[in-house]
């Protein structure tokens, strides 16, 4: 079984930028530069004959290539804990569009429709349960985090490509592996 996603690449520039967000937040288990991305599907477990049919089939998704600009922060939480840090996306029809091709192309291939609404975003942190989310000192960190970055905004950049990612979790970390690219058009 392969486990794979969707996702578009953020530009080195960015990522490096999204590093000074990183801070007072110890208990926050920081995203890797090298795994920041924003996701468009998490498809999950497939086999290897669907594998292929998906990968080619995804290079039938054409649209041209839009700029893109990342703004605010927030959290995900649950039960009140809160479980991951994120970095928003300013709304954009061109985003909604690609995720739209995507998610038609995918249902062509027989994986099930995306039950949650799309939520673009690029996940900044996440917190384990097993150090119990960060307590309470951790929840008032977010709190300040959020007021401090709430305004945060990236200045545009051009999204000309998607990537199909294959992932493989462990207990201790996910490893990425670029297997596609889909280029858009020029415009």
């Amino acid at each position: 079984m392969i486990r794979l996603f969707v996702a578009i690449d953020l530009p080195e520039s960015l990522k490096t930028e999204l590093l000074n967000l990183r801070m007072g937040i110890p208990q926050a288990q920081w995203t890797p530069l090298e795994k920041l991305h924003l996701t468009l599907r998490f498809i999950g477990e497939v086999i290897e004959p669907e594998f292929l049919e998906i990968a080619k089939g995804l290079g039938k998704v054409q649209l041209p290539a839009f700029p893109l600009t990342l703004t605010g922060v927030g959290a995900f939480h649950s039960r009140k804990l809160p479980r991951v840090l994120w970095v928003g996306v300013q709304k954009s029809e061109e985003l909604k569009q690609l995720h739209g091709r995507i998610e038609s192309c995918l249902r062509e291939f027989g994986v099930p429709p995306e039950e949650r609404k799309f939520s673009p975003h690029i996940t900044l942190a996440r917190f384990s349960s097993e150090r119990g989310g960060g307590g309470e000192n951790a929840f008032y960190r977010i709190g300040d985090f959020l007021k401090e970055f709430n305004l945060y905004r990236s200045e545009p950049f051009m999204v000309s490509a998607f990537h199909l990612y294959s992932g493989l979790l462990t207990s201790k970390q996910a490893h990425y592996r670029q297997e596609y690219t889909y280029p858009l058009c020029e415009r």
